[in-house]
């Protein structure tokens, strides 16, 4: 009997709960012919003993079109998607987060195993569509609320979100040195400070925020080609 199976071709066709236990799988696995396998198994949505019975150039093609999908360069931002039947919004304000979104989305976000719950953060059911694109989305009441249903979510719209953050933290970074460096009477309160506690000095201290704030919005691999 003839095995057919769907091949994705586009991060939209994905799911982050896919890609999450993808992976778990891969963390701590140098096996390539298993990731290839399992690669074939996650995302084109078959079972494993399926998988043994495609021969070994197809296996290895579909690994390859996988990988090429996902070694794209850049990940456009979507504000708004809708799945099951209903619209979600990303925040529409950052600056107007509540201190439970704001600790919550900094606990999950660099943690892809916890990835859905962040994502529960950031993008809740649309109430109201106004003028210009606005729009108001549901109060926020905890990460629980839609964290399953966001397992659900297409990768496109994960990746996307995730190096919107990157790119906002990358800026930050950069106008957070550049104010430190510039700004005499901070240097001079931070090297009076650190002169009190263990003599480092401004420059140690500029060079741990760097390396902290480095850290923080460092973006996770996305690179499967080499699998």
């Amino acid at each position: 009997m003839k095995l057919e199976i769907s091949i994705p071709t586009e991060l939209k066709e994905i799911k982050l709960a896919q890609y999450q236990a993808f992976l778990k799988i891969a963390k701590d696995n140098e096996d390539a012919e298993f990731l290839h396998q399992k690669m074939v198994q996650t995302f084109c949505e078959i079972d494993l003993k399926e998988v043994a019975e495609i021969r070994y150039k197809d296996v290895v093609e579909i690994t390859n079109s996988l990988g090429k999908m996902f070694d794209v360069k850049n990940h456009k931002f979507i504000n708004k998607f809708k799945m099951g039947g209903v619209e979600f919004g990303f925040i529409p304000n950052l600056d107007e987060m509540t201190f439970g979104e704001y600790t919550d989305l900094d606990t999950y976000i660099t943690d892809w195993e916890q990835m859905h719950k962040a994502m529960a953060v950031l993008y809740r059911p649309i109430k109201k569509n106004g003028l210009n694109g606005t729009y108001d989305i549901e109060k926020y009441n905890g990460s629980i609320t839609y964290s399953d249903v966001m397992k659900h979510a297409p990768l496109d719209v994960v990746f996307g979100a995730n190096v919107f953050f990157y790119t906002l933290g990358n800026e930050l970074l950069k106008s957070t040195m550049t104010y430190l460096e510039n700004n005499k009477e901070i240097q001079t309160i931070l090297h009076q400070h650190n002169s009190e506690k263990d003599g480092d000095g401004i420059v140690q201290s500029m060079l741990l925020l760097k390396e902290t704030l480095s850290n923080l919005i460092e973006l996770p691999n996305y690179q499967l080609t080499n699998v």
